[in-house]
C-alpha cells in the first residue's frame, strides 16, 4: 500500500494513493488504525509534503562496495552511521537549493526505511516487524565540507538537501529491488539493493544497539556507485522499484541569499 501526505484547502492530510487518486484518511498513518473518511482526491488537485516529518535522520556511508571503491574507502565490517538534520527534508516536487556553488555537491540515490513503531535492541529476526515502509531519498552531500570536517553532518544537513517521497510503500522487499538516479534525462546510477554491504535487516539491529527509534523516524541506507556533481538548472530522478520517482529540480541558492540582504539593507 502507499501511504501519502499533502496539503489541501491549506490543510495537511493524509491518504492512500492509488494511481493518481487518493482515498484520504481520518489522521495519520503512523498512528492507529486511521480510516478512510471517503473523500477521494486527485493526484493533480493537492501539493505533496514530505511522507514523513522524521524526529530523527540516521544516515549510513559507504554501504555498497563500487560506492566505497569509488570514494577511495575500505569497506566498513559495521555500518558506518551518522545523524543528519531532519529540517534538510524537502517534498518531490521541491527545488534543491546549492547554498555554494564553489563547493562540489552531488546527488546521492538512496532507499530510505520508515520506522512504525518504537525499537530498540531490535533482534535481526525481528528487524522488519518494526518498519512502517520504504520511501526514496536523495541525499545531497557537499563533498569541500565533508573533506574540511571530517564527518559528515554539517555536509548534509543544508536545507533541502535531503528530498524524500514521494509515497511510503508498505509492500516492499528491501533487500532485492532496482534503484536508478537520472540527471536531465541521463542514468548516473544504476544498482539493486541485493548489492548493499549490511542488508536492512542488519541496519535496524546496529542502530538500535545504539539509539532507541521512534514512529516516523529514517534510516536512509547508503547509495550505490555513480555519485556526482548538481548545478543550478538540473533535475535529478531516482525510481526505486515498487515505490515511484522521486523528482527535483536544482537551483542557485546564493541568489536567495543575496535577495535576502539587499532587501535587509532596503529596511534600513
Amino acid at each position: 500500500m502507499k501511504y501519502i501526505r499533502f496539503l489541501k484547502n491549506n490543510s495537511e492530510c493524509c491518504g492512500v494513493l492509488n494511481g493518481e487518486t487518493i482515498s484520504a484518511l481520518d489522521g495519520n498513518f503512523l498512528s492507529e488504525s486511521p480510516k478512510l473518511t471517503g473523500e477521494v482526491f486527485k493526484l493533480s488537485e493537492v501539493k505533496l509534503l514530505p511522507p514523513v516529518n522524521p524526529g530523527q535522520l540516521i544516515a549510513i556511508g559507504l554501504n555498497y562496495a563500487l560506492h566505497a571503491k569509488e570514494s577511495g574507502k575500505s569497506i566498513p565490517e559495521e555500518p558506518m552511521m551518522f545523524m543528519v538534520s531532519p529540517t534538510a527534508v524537502v517534498a518531490d516536487g521541491e527545488e534543491i537549493s546549492l547554498p555554494n556553488l564553489e563547493h562540489r555537491i552531488d546527488y546521492e540515490a538512496e532507499l530510505a526505511v520508515v520506522i512504525g513503531k518504537q525499537a530498540k535492541d531490535v533482534r535481526k529476526e525481528l528487524a522488519l516487524e518494526y518498519v512502517f515502509g520504504y520511501t526514496i531519498c536523495n541525499d545531497i552531500s557537499d563533498r569541500n565540507l565533508q573533506k574540511n570536517d571530517g564527518q559528515f553532518t554539517r555536509a548534509k544537513s543544508f536545507a533541502t538537501f535531503k528530498p524524500l517521497g514521494p509515497v511510503i510503500e508498505t509492500d516492499l522487499n528491501p533487500n532485492n529491488v532496482e534503484i536508478k538516479l537520472s540527471v536531465n534525462g541521463i542514468v548516473k546510477q544504476q544498482s539493486n539493493t541485493n548489492d548493499l554491504i549490511h542488508d536492512i535487516e542488519s541496519l535496524i539491529v546496529k542502530v538500535t544497539e545504539v539509539m532507541t527509534l521512534n514512529p516516523g523516524d529514517i534510516i536512509i541506507t547508503g547509495t550505490p556507485s555513480g555519485v556526482g556533481p548538481l548545478k543550478p538548472g538540473d533535475q535529478v530522478a531516482i525510481e526505486i522499484e515498487g515505490i515511484g520517482k522521486l523528482m527535483n529540480n536544482v537551483v542557485d541558492g546564493t541568489k536567495k541569499v543575496l535577495q535576502t540582504t539587499d532587501e535587509s539593507q532596503l529596511a534600513k
